[in-house]
């Protein structure tokens, strides 16, 4: 089959796991009619609702029943593969009967894996991520490969786009088959929930760029444990809020990724009904390792795309990260998205963009920054309900006009900025924020009216000093107490 055909070029994967079957209870032979369940097969995709209403009959015509559940064997789950080794796979396809496991890649084992399995116990179900090609047909994708294509991908079919309404970034579960004859992936036939609810229900919400806008008001307190200093100066000086546009503006070296862990740390402690995504783009593969290890847990992703891939993988990894938030906004989550960096993600912009013929200073083209920025424009807390919220690196002093002209261009268009200080690594001091140029616009509907009153105050007596004697003294007298609001009560007026 080709590449263009109806399975398309491109795939997204989705999870899959079999559908425990109950013997369907009768005098009859169990036997399963061929060309019933085939005719099945060719039906069109019908939703939750239609399906049950056929349910009966369905089950009496093919033979037997497919018991639905709520709490599927894990081990039939495709997720519990992918977090599998080679080795514990390999073992896996010998015990099921796979022909031929030796020599494949990871991907190609698991699809060889679930394709064995579906053969002996019928039907399964898949989730992922869609995304949708120029073409109309879509894939669904995981997360689990930062939403690289492969074998196990999830086929949707432009009339189940058409139908539902959807759009790339939107979460998808339902019944799925294993490829037929010529074709090459698993395909959806009958969509049961989109973003974790009825199917139906997506056409009353409301898309995202209709959503109406407004500043933050509702606070994310990163201060957890009293050792946490890192924390507890950011929760002070730059109060962050649901919906947030932040940037960390840091030359290199300057401890901005580690920042940036933390934070994402402290948003899983404090909020655990929030959605955390932790984006690394052009990152070394060590850093994505220790990120995935630090930052875990079920409502929390990393995705990355590391510095040997091409600036293409960038963009369609951002793109994916973005549009996913955006339909998790439309269903009123919260979601947190941090950026590592949003320099390098322009520079795969422009890199990428259709050449208008204007360079600007730096070798950037005039429509280079209109993605990125459309991309950082996003966060926004919505009076229906939700927030996103996007906190951003933005590297300077790197010796490159291209990283000045970038960071210039964001200036201004956040509502929080975090800037670190190379005098204040040189002396080893953390966390390296300039107190006196960092801040966050309208902080006063974020705190405590007098909370605000007694952290101006101590603006006002930080000010006067260098920012390695300020944050020297401020990291000082937080390690005597355990509290920020402790803090701030023993301060003379």
């Amino acid at each position: 089959m080709s590449e263009t055909g109806n399975y398309g070029t491109r795939s997204g994967r989705g999870s899959s796991y079999n559908r425990r079957r109950r013997p369907f209870e009768s005098t009859s032979d169990s036997h399963i009619d061929g060309d019933a369940l085939a005719q099945l097969e060719r039906e069109e995709p019908l939703s939750i609702a239609e399906e049950l209403d056929k349910a009966a009959e369905r089950v009496r015509r093919v033979g037997k029943a497919i018991e639905r559940t709520d709490s599927p064997d894990p081990n039939m789950h495709i997720a519990a593969l992918q977090k599998m080794s080679m080795p514990e796979l390999i073992e896996v396809a010998e015990t099921e009967g796979v022909e031929e496991a030796a020599g494949l890649k990871k991907q190609d084992l698991i699809f060889r894996i679930l394709k064995q399995r579906v053969k002996l116990d019928g039907m399964m179900f898949g989730e992922g991520t869609l995304e949708i090609l120029p073409d109309g047909f879509g894939f669904l994708r995981s997360p689990d490969y930062h939403y690289l294509s492969c074998p196990d991908d999830i086929y949707v079919s432009p009339s189940q786009i058409r139908r539902f309404g959807l759009h790339t970034g939107a979460t998808v579960a339902g019944t799925i088959r294993p490829p037929k004859e010529n074709e090459r992936y698993f395909a959806l036939l009958r969509i049961e929930a989109i973003n974790g609810a009825d199917p139906n229900l997506l056409s009353r919400k409301v898309y995202f760029d209709n959503l109406t806008p407004e500043h933050p008001d509702a606070r994310i307190s990163m201060e957890t444990t009293p050792d946490e200093i890192a924390m507890r100066v950011v929760d002070m000086i730059v109060p962050i809020g649901f919906g947030q546009r932040g940037l960390i503006v840091s030359p290199p070296r300057a401890g901005k990724t580690i920042l940036m862990q933390k934070m994402a740390k402290s948003v899983l402690v404090n909020y655990p009904g929030a959605y955390v995504v932790m984006l690394l783009i052009d990152e070394r593969p060590e850093e994505v390792t220790d990120m995935e290890r630090e930052v875990k847990g079920p409502n929390c992703e990393v995705i990355s795309s590391t510095f040997d891939e091409p600036a293409a993988r960038h963009i369609q990894v951002a793109e994916m990260v973005i549009e996913k938030a955006k339909r998790m906004v439309e269903y009123g989550r919260d979601v947190v998205v941090f950026l590592d960096s949003i320099t390098r993600l322009a520079r795969a912009w422009n890199s990428e963009c259709p050449s208008s013929g204007k360079i600007l200073s730096g070798g950037i083209d005039a429509n280079a920054m209109q993605r990125p920025k459309r991309f950082f424009g996003s966060a926004r807390k919505v009076q229906e309900g939700g927030s996103l919220t996007i906190i951003a690196t933005a590297l300077v002093d790197t010796g490159s006009r291209m990283d000045e002209v970038i960071f210039e261009e964001f200036k201004g268009t956040g509502n929080q900025e975090i800037l670190l200080d190379r005098q204040l690594v040189d002396k080893r001091i953390w966390p390296a924020i300039d107190i006196n140029r960092s801040g966050t616009r309208r902080e006063e509907m974020l705190m405590d009216p007098e909370e605000h009153r007694r952290v101006c105050m101590l603006r006002r007596v930080l000010n006067e000093m260098s920012p390695t004697d300020a944050m020297d003294l401020l990291t000082t007298r937080l390690r005597k107490t355990k509290t920020n609001a402790e803090f701030l009560m023993s301060i003379k007026e």
